[in-house]
C-alpha cells in the first residue's frame, strides 16, 4: 500500500512539473502572439501608425506588450519583449529580451503600455545582437515620428540608432526612452526553444523559427511588403 501511495505521489509530481513546463512555454509563445497583435493594431489605426518609410528602413523590430502596470521605479523590472531582424531569407526567429530601469516619457505615468522599438541601422543592430546594452549610452534612442507620412519632415535617419514608440489607452505616440537596460531574457528563450539560443544566433537567422513564431514573422513580412509598395 505504501508503495502504491508513493507511486501516485511521484506520478503527481511528474505531471505537475510537465504542466508547469508547458505553462511557461505558453507564456513565451503568448508573448510572441501578443507582439504580433500590437503591431497589427497599431498599423490598423488610420493616421496614427508608424510612417511607411520608417518601417521600410528598420533593420529590426522589438515589441514589449503590456509593460509594467504599476508606477515605474528606477531599477525595477519593467517588461519582457520579443525582437526580430531582417535576414536574406526574411525575418529572423524571435529573440527574447528584458528591459529594466531608465527614464520614460511623462506620458507613461503608471499606465500599462505597449512599447515598440525600431532599430534603424547596423550600429543599433550590433547592440541588439549583444547580450546586454543601455539605451542612450550604448545605443542612441529618440521618440519616433507618428503618422503615415510624418517622416518626410523629420531628420530621424540622422538622430538615432533606435526609434521608440508607446501605446497607452489607445493613444499612440513617440516615446522618450533613455537609460533603460536591454538584456537577453534567457528564461523565455529556453522556454520557447527548449534550449539556450543566443540573441545573435536568433537575429542573424542561424536559428530555425518554431511554428509559434509564425504570427510575428508573418506580421513583419506583411509590414515590410506594404512599406515597399509605397
Amino acid at each position: 500500500m505504501k508503495k502504491l501511495i508513493l507511486f501516485y505521489m511521484l506520478l503527481s509530481c511528474t505531471l505537475i512539473s510537465v504542466g508547469a513546463d508547458r505553462e511557461e512555454k505558453n507564456k513565451a509563445a503568448d508573448r510572441v502572439q501578443s507582439s504580433a497583435d500590437v503591431l497589427n493594431e497599431i498599423q490598423a489605426a488610420p493616421d496614427q501608425g508608424i510612417p511607411e518609410d520608417v518601417l521600410g528602413s528598420a533593420e529590426c523590430v522589438a515589441v514589449v506588450p503590456s509593460m509594467l502596470k504599476a508606477g515605474f521605479v528606477v531599477g525595477a523590472s519593467y517588461g519582457r519583449g520579443v525582437a526580430s531582424c531582417r535576414t536574406p531569407k526574411g525575418w529572423s526567429a524571435p529573440a527574447f529580451f528584458r528591459i529594466e530601469g531608465g527614464s520614460f516619457g511623462l506620458q507613461i505615468g503608471g499606465q500599462a503600455v505597449d512599447l515598440v522599438m525600431l532599430i534603424m541601422n547596423q550600429n543599433g543592430m550590433r547592440n541588439l545582437l549583444s547580450s546586454k546594452f543601455k539605451l542612450g549610452a550604448d545605443a542612441s534612442v529618440a521618440a519616433g515620428p507618428v503618422g503615415r507620412h510624418a517622416a518626410a519632415d523629420t531628420d530621424w535617419k540622422l538622430r538615432a540608432q533606435i526609434l521608440s514608440y508607446s501605446r497607452a489607452r489607445g493613444v499612440f505616440a513617440g516615446l522618450e526612452l533613455n537609460g533603460a537596460v536591454v538584456s537577453q531574457d534567457k528564461d523565455s528563450t529556453r522556454e520557447f526553444y527548449g534550449h539556450m539560443v543566443s540573441s545573435k544566433a536568433s537575429l542573424q537567422g542561424q536559428a530555425e523559427a518554431p511554428k509559434a513564431a509564425y504570427p510575428l514573422l508573418e506580421t513583419l513580412a506583411k509590414w515590410a511588403k506594404a512599406a515597399a509598395q509605397k
